[in-house]
């Protein structure tokens, strides 16, 4: 059967399909989605076009940059203990009034008269198509080409904040200290380039919310995580088209 004949069949919902089905499906290039494809529930879609929709997992072989960093957040791990802020502040001194990472959060009603407290940890995504590199007028802010992370040039940023107005993630603020722009670069400078695997937030988490890691490493636990078939993964403001490489799951 072509991809175009199984779009057309009726939703089955992606809890509904057996496992050994869906990994099948998935050898032939096709994508499990679920509720985050543009919010409507379908069962199976082409990988090109769940890609378009959701803002993407690269499909394996696929990926921009070697190493592709990226990380995973397992969303409902999270209990707010903030050791992920207070490292990140310790590690690139952050000020007060600033931040590279912050924890969301979002009271729901569960049932009748009850809810829940939901946690979002968020950063800047280091989007594959970053909006905040499009419209800097001095180059200031960069995808770095060999790693894909969004950096910051702090000597050409003339304190314009326009990327921090493009910024689909709220991600960037202005440090006085220096007169520019700043925002995570995925401890590259202060931890990467020294040899760590992972950022200050990663290394402190003790719930192991957050996953560090390159794509391109099939072995890595950040790979396999995303790459689930029976777990659905979503990106934070897909319609942005930015295609970030943060992708948020429950585990």
């Amino acid at each position: 059967m072509k991809i175009n004949d199984l779009e057309k069949l009726k939703n089955e919902g992606a809890d509904a399909l057996p496992s050994e089905e869906r990994r099948r499906f998935l050898r032939f290039g096709l994508a499990v989605t679920g509720v985050f494809v543009g919010g409507s529930v379908l069962s199976l879609t082409s990988a090109r076009n769940a890609e378009s929709a959701m803002g993407p997992v690269p499909a394996a072989g696929s990926f921009p940059y070697s190493p592709h960093y990226t990380m995973v957040m397992r969303q409902n791990r999270c209990i707010d203990c903030e050791r992920c802020m207070e490292a990140c502040v310790k590690t690139n001194s952050v000020p007060s009034y600033g931040y590279r990472t912050t924890i969301l959060q979002q009271e729901r009603e569960i049932g009748k008269g009850e809810k829940e407290r939901v946690f979002m940890p968020v950063l800047c995504n280091h989007c594959n198509r970053p909006p905040c590199v499009r419209v800097c007028p001095t180059t200031a802010t960069y995808k770095d080409k060999k790693n894909g992370i969004v950096m910051m040039d702090y000597k050409r940023c003339i304190g314009c904040k326009t990327c921090m107005a493009a910024c689909p993630y709220n991600a960037r603020y202005f440090k006085e200290e220096n007169r520019a722009v700043d925002k995570c670069n995925f401890c590259f400078d202060t931890r990467l380039s020294k040899g760590e695997s992972k950022t200050a937030c990663a290394a402190a988490c003790p719930a192991g919310v957050r996953i560090f890691g390159d794509l391109t490493d099939y072995n890595s636990e950040a790979y396999k995580l995303i790459h689930k078939p029976e777990k659905v993964v979503w990106v934070l403001r897909p319609e942005t088209g930015a295609m970030p490489n943060v992708f948020y799951m429950n585990d």
